[in-house]
């Protein structure tokens, strides 16, 4: 079935968003504001439909020609098609809306969006899927199709030059491929798996390699990880623990909590998913003690290696709804970076219970983020403002920093 529908706005996850002539709400993605579209209806729902773009009849005039062949096809990219200054105006007004929608708060205290400094070629890494016949793909947009590609214009240039290279055996088992760039163009391969077969590959280029499997992980060329340099200060970053993928956008995130969080000496400060210690290498030398909480293996150790030269730090091994509640410290300011679920009940009650001052939410999830500030409020804490970086440009994502105070 077909119909027209105008669309009136954008929504978190990439989609256009109209009304049908019946008053449902209908979500088309690679549409705009302002355009009419012809769409075909893919789900049908009681109060709204999912549909696919079938013709412009108006389209808008901010609509730009896309730079990838790729785009509509793989699920990599959302915006291609807009111009960035529009990207940069969807997303703010995005977090702003879903904080008003699903947190309560009359206009939401949203700080204008912290732009890329690169719109292309910005990331850091980047995850590929094996089609049958071994080529390198992207998973397609809602599915698990897997979409073989020609080129990619996210990665950075020596990736880019680097990924067409690989020649890698489809083995059953074989889930991603994860290529990541480091300081002096070093290229760390991680390869994952489910099964306990190593996978072949082979380049004519030097590299590390690491295979990570359901119980183990083996090195199969050079080192299991590499360095990564944020604001000249380096991380070292092993396959399998997460690193933000937009390197000069993580440096200014890092200077923007500095800016902002009262951190002195005599300041106890815990952060929560500390991950490899991104923010607790640049804070830990300006405050008196530094509690981090990660329950990746890999992560911790990346964070005891990058942090071993400070002797106010203490790492907690665990998950965060479990490690919390158990948790003998009083802090004066909590940062917390939450996967895109957000925070786990558990954990966001323990912070409530800690009662520190200052909480710092580092989000890449606008909608997550607004539940998680809702309950917070409801809880005591005060949102002193939120700003979004876009570390993702060409995308639907969003990573946000909100500040809040207790003022309970």
């Amino acid at each position: 079935m077909t119909q027209e529908v105008e669309i009136t706005g954008m929504v978190y996850g990439g989609d256009g968003f109209g009304r049908l002539a019946d008053g449902r709400a209908a979500f088309v993605p690679f549409v705009l504001p302002g355009e009419r579209a012809e769409i075909e209806f893919v789900e049908e729902k009681r109060g709204h439909v999912r549909g696919r773009l079938v013709k412009l009849v108006r389209p808008a005039a901010m609509r730009i020609q896309p730079r990838c062949p790729h785009f509509g096809v793989c699920g990599g990219c959302h915006y291609q098609h807009i111009p960035y200054a529009g990207q940069l105006t969807f997303k703010e007004t995005i977090v702003r809306e879903q904080l008003a929608r699903i947190a309560g708060i009359q206009d939401p205290p949203v700080r204008p969006i912290i732009p890329s400094p690169l719109e292309w070629n910005y990331r850091n890494s980047v995850q590929f899927h094996l089609d049958p016949q071994g080529k390198l793909g992207y998973q397609a947009a809602g599915s698990h199709r897997v979409v073989a590609i020609r080129e990619c214009h996210l990665p950075e240039e020596t990736l880019n030059q680097a990924w067409p290279l690989l020649d890698l055996e489809p083995l059953p088992g074989l889930e991603r491929i994860d290529l990541r760039l480091g300081a002096g163009d070093d290229l760390l391969l991680a390869l994952e798996g489910n099964g306990e077969a190593m996978p072949e590959f082979s380049v004519d280029f030097p590299l590390s390699a690491v295979y990570l499997g359901p119980d183990r992980s083996m090195v199969l060329a050079g080192d299991d990880g590499l360095v990564i340099e944020v604001l000249d200060k380096p991380f070292r970053v092993t396959a399998g623990s997460f690193f933000q993928v937009n390197t000069q956008q993580a440096g200014a995130m890092v200077k923007h909590l500095l800016e902002r969080l009262p951190l002195t000496q005599d300041t106890t400060l815990l952060d929560v998913y500390c991950g490899v210690g991104l923010f607790s290498a640049f804070m830990a030398p300006l405050v008196g003690r530094c509690v981090g909480v990660e329950l990746s293996e890999s992560a911790c150790n990346d964070y005891a290696a990058n942090l071993d030269d400070r002797d106010n730090v203490e790492l907690y091994v665990g998950a965060a709804e479990i490690v919390l509640p158990a948790l003998d410290v009083k802090p004066d300011v909590v940062l917390v970076d939450p996967p895109r679920a957000g925070l786990e009940r558990a954990a966001l009650d323990a912070i409530m219970a800690l009662a520190p001052q200052i909480l710092a939410y580092v989000s890449c999830d606008p909608a997550t983020l607004a539940r998680d500030i809702k309950r917070l409020t409801a809880g005591g804490y005060q949102l002193v403002e939120a700003t979004p970086f876009d570390l993702f440009p060409q995308t639907y994502h969003i990573e946000t920093i909100a500040l809040m105070k207790w003022n309970g």
